[in-house]
């Protein structure tokens, strides 16, 4: 198999449901490039391991990993990346709320990229399929978030997101990073890039998020973030040669 121009990283959690029909869409999106699929098992309890199996004897572009245990959505896409032999990378989420025919509005804008700036392309959901109480919490933290880091995104929430694997991998890790990936961009000196994406409802399986621990948790992260942004002294080195 031909090395793939673009790897689509899904984080996947008890969403056995999901699996075939997901894959199969990410197939037939990508037809316009070589692609890749690197799927992360975050420890599923149920039959997600198997059905992600199965999709990978019949398909070579299917490639499988598996975290032990559950580590979160962060670490699952860093594996993910980690791992991907492209060098652009997309991310959705693995419950099919996002469209997976939106990838080639994420890639696109990168391969067109013509002065090596651009390091994301971020998905903005409209006519988000939530209910009230999810979409009113995620306008609350991303009004805070925006007021707080500046980074000119409206929904850092998305699951659907295009990035230069060398940008994302020299940002710093940490659990919750896929949400503050505009702010850790511009903060290493990478343009970002946004694009309207559709959303859908869950069609199986169960959320694995509740309104109050992303709250928690998005204090804390939303603190270190500040810090990090305040802390980054960006150089750019100049090469310097000796005389001849």
């Amino acid at each position: 198999m031909s090395a793939p121009q673009v790897s689509v990283v899904i984080p996947m959690m008890n969403e056995a449901e999901n699996v075939a029909p997901l894959i199969g869409r990410i197939v037939t999106a990508c037809g316009d490039v070589e692609f890749e699929v690197v799927a992360v098992n975050d420890g599923s309890t149920d039959g997600t391991g198997e059905e992600l199996l199965k999709l990978a004897r019949d398909d070579a572009r299917v490639r499988v990993l598996r975290h032990p245990k559950p580590a979160g959505q962060s670490a699952a896409v860093h594996s993910g990346v980690n791992a991907a032999r492209a060098p652009i990378c997309v991310t959705l989420d693995g419950d099919g709320q996002n469209p997976p025919e939106e990838l080639p509005n994420l890639y696109g804008p990168l391969f067109a990229d013509t002065t090596g700036k651009l390091g994301l392309v971020a998905g903005q959901r409209v006519d988000r399929q939530d209910t009230a109480s999810k979409r009113w919490a995620s306008k609350a933290a991303n009004g805070l978030r925006a007021r707080i880091l500046k980074d000119g995104t409206r929904d850092t929430g998305c699951g659907l997101k295009g990035f230069r694997r060398d940008a994302f991998l020299g940002l710093p890790f940490f659990n919750h990073m896929h949400r503050y990936l505009p702010a850790l961009m511009r903060r290493d000196g990478w343009e970002v890039a946004h694009v309207d994406v559709t959303h859908a409802e869950r069609a199986a399986g169960q959320s694995k998020y509740n309104n109050l621990g992303r709250a928690l948790v998005g204090i804390y992260d939303l603190i270190g973030v500040a810090w990090l942004i305040r802390r980054r002294k960006t150089q750019v080195p100049t090469e310097v040669t000796p005389d001849v």
